[in-house]
């Protein structure tokens, strides 16, 4: 839906609607948000570093989304329609990094079963994974070979977890696992709000030959409550868009980095 202003706002005026358009949305980027306001994007990055000092919202790279406390998670069903497009892009990016006759591992996430979407109309390989979801893919084509990882059912998330599934990991290698994250920053490395979803996603990393990370550009910089992954065991990191001094940043700290774009700034 369109919302541009028809007549000029104050400024504090300006500041609300913006914290209402994130809160409503997830995220928003700066174009976005100055083509809503028709004001210059050095005003909107101005109206956003002052309602971060205000504890409104949380700056992203390009834009702004919704604080978050490190501790909470987001169910699938939520997660299912936040930034749609930028996990499709991610996917689509991301599955040339796949060949025939792999063996993978796709861990829990709606930006990675966007890639199994993908993977099992595309590619002949085998799958490792804990997402219940991905797992059904194998009814649609019964030609692909999927292990579900056996454990806990969690509650609202379609996946295992637990001493059961970590076990299970323990008795194979895999070429590349392919992982979801609620964060990526640079000196913290990747996380997620739930310890025990950590302890399956640090066995997955151990399975593999090569991590690739895959991460939309409101994840970075962000921090949660568990760590799974420094970022030095991240191989390849994978996002829908990076400016060119987040590029730098992290090619200079070892990361491969795949993004469907790059944008000055």
């Amino acid at each position: 839906m369109n919302e541009k202003n028809d007549k000029p706002m104050f400024a504090e005026e300006r500041k609300l609607a913006i914290v209402d358009t994130v809160t409503r949305k997830g995220s928003v980027t700066v174009a976005e948000l100055c083509e809503q306001f028709v004001v210059s994007p050095a005003t909107i990055r101005n109206d956003l570093r002052d309602l971060e000092k205000a504890g409104k919202l949380i700056r992203t790279h390009g834009g702004a989304m919704m604080r978050q406390r490190t501790g909470s998670e987001t169910t699938l069903e939520v997660r299912a329609v936040e930034n749609v497009d930028a996990k499709k892009a991610i996917a689509a990016t991301v599955l040339d990094c796949i060949d025939d006759g792999d063996t993978v591992i796709l861990d829990v996430g709606t930006t990675v079963y966007e890639l199994a979407r993908l993977v099992v109309e595309r590619r002949k390989v085998r799958i490792l994974t804990n997402d219940l979801n991905i797992g059904l893919l194998a009814d649609e084509y019964p030609g692909t070979e999927i292990y579900v990882l056996g454990g806990k059912a969690r509650p609202g998330y379609h996946c295992t977890v637990g001493a059961d599934a970590i076990r299970t990991l323990s008795n194979y290698a895999v070429d590349k696992a392919f992982m979801g994250t609620n964060g990526f920053d640079i000196a913290y490395g990747a996380s997620t709000p739930d310890p025990g979803h950590a302890e399956i996603k640090r066995a997955m990393l151990a399975a593999a030959s090569k991590v690739f990370l895959l991460c939309d550009s409101t994840k970075i910089g962000k921090r949660s409550f568990a760590r799974f992954a420094e970022p030095h065991d991240i191989d390849v990191l994978v996002t829908e868009r990076m400016t060119q001094d987040e590029l730098q940043r992290f090619e200079e700290a070892g990361l491969e980095v795949r993004s469907h774009r790059t944008v000055s700034a």
